[in-house]
């Protein structure tokens, strides 16, 4: 296969040379026949999986020991790129040997490490790295043929970046506890949408319903609204609003409007200040200001008034009453 006619020249130098080598003479690539597998008294399983992404799709074929479940031999064909017929090579050599369970255990991050030269440089460039996962895909659907289960069994966790395996609940968990805010560093903490980006936004080569800037937004969402909601209850202290000094009172106060009536006001570029808490009996009258539009809106003392205490009122358990200055 000529470079040229593959991929442009100058990114053929990302490609290893045990990738090349397997694009050019593939040593697996063939069909195992029924004949075959009834004069081993193996068993034979012939999978077949494509990529929507890429319009790629492979066959398996598997010779299974049936007294020890070991895959004796495999073999595959592929029709696409020369990148998926090196990972289907690979693959197909990585599960010979192994039993059905272990084979299992191989993921596109196995097929593609296998193909290096070296250890620490990648087989192949970053938007390619999709074409490994069609390998590891088909192996869960040979492996679901011969149990006689549906592939989704072998999923345990929901996966967002298929090149790099990384799950939902591992990259909701890095994002919170790293308090990451944007793609590149959640790239850089879990590798998940450094290869071929169809993971982080709409409009790659994938259709999902969960990408990557869709976790993060929700986690950092979550995180704000914790950090409100521990700013309210260390303004409250260990007591209730009635045994609160008064600076603890105007606390709780400024952190319920902060929450939850400033977005309001603020989207209609009005704002409401604090000014004072005085407490007449048994009822303590929160004093405010409004600003911005809110000053000549027609419902300052009216609709917004009442819904700024009865917040108050339910937030903080206590009677209150606001008042505009």
């Amino acid at each position: 296969m000529a470079r040229d006619s593959l991929i442009g020249g100058a990114l053929w130098e990302e490609y290893s040379t045990e990738v090349q080598r397997r694009m050019n003479t593939p040593v697996h690539m063939g069909e195992i026949t029924q004949e075959e597998a009834d004069a081993t008294g193996d068993k034979l399983i012939i999978a077949d999986f494509g990529a929507e992404s890429c319009g790629d799709a492979v066959r398996l074929y598997w010779l299974i020991d049936p007294k020890n479940d070991t895959i004796q031999k495999s073999k595959f064909k592929s029709f696409g790129c020369g990148t998926a017929i090196a990972s289907s090579d690979m693959m197909a050599e990585l599960c010979m040997g192994k039993s059905v369970d272990e084979a299992l255990k191989i993921t596109n991050i196995d097929v593609e490490k296998a193909l290096r030269d070296t250890p620490d440089v990648p087989a192949v460039p970053g938007q390619k790295m999709h074409c490994s996962v069609m390998a590891y895909d088909v192996i869960k659907k040979a492996a679901s043929m011969y149990k006689g289960v549906d592939m989704s069994e072998f999923e345990t966790e929901f996966i967002i970046c298929e090149c790099a395996r990384v799950s939902q609940d591992t990259l909701r968990e890095v994002i919170k506890l790293n308090g990451l805010t944007t793609v590149e560093e959640v790239t850089d903490y879990t590798k998940a949408g450094g290869f071929c980006k169809s993971c982080i936004k709409p409009g790659g080569h994938e259709v999902r319903d969960v990408f990557i800037v869709d976790i993060l937004a929700d986690v950092m969402r979550e995180v704000e609204a914790e950090k409100a909601s521990k700013k309210i209850i260390e303004a409250r202290g260990n007591g209730d609003f009635k045994s609160m000094g008064l600076v603890q009172k105007i606390k709780s106060v400024e952190s319920i409007l902060e929450e939850y009536i400033r977005p309001t006001l603020k989207a209609d570029n009005g704002d409401v200040e604090l000014m004072d808490i005085v407490e007449e009996g048994e009822v303590f009258n929160v004093l405010v200001k409004y600003k911005g539009e809110c000053i000549s809106c027609s419902m300052n003392t009216t609709t917004t008034l009442a819904g700024i205490e009865d917040m108050l009122k339910f937030k903080l358990k206590a009677p209150i009453k606001v008042i505009v200055t």
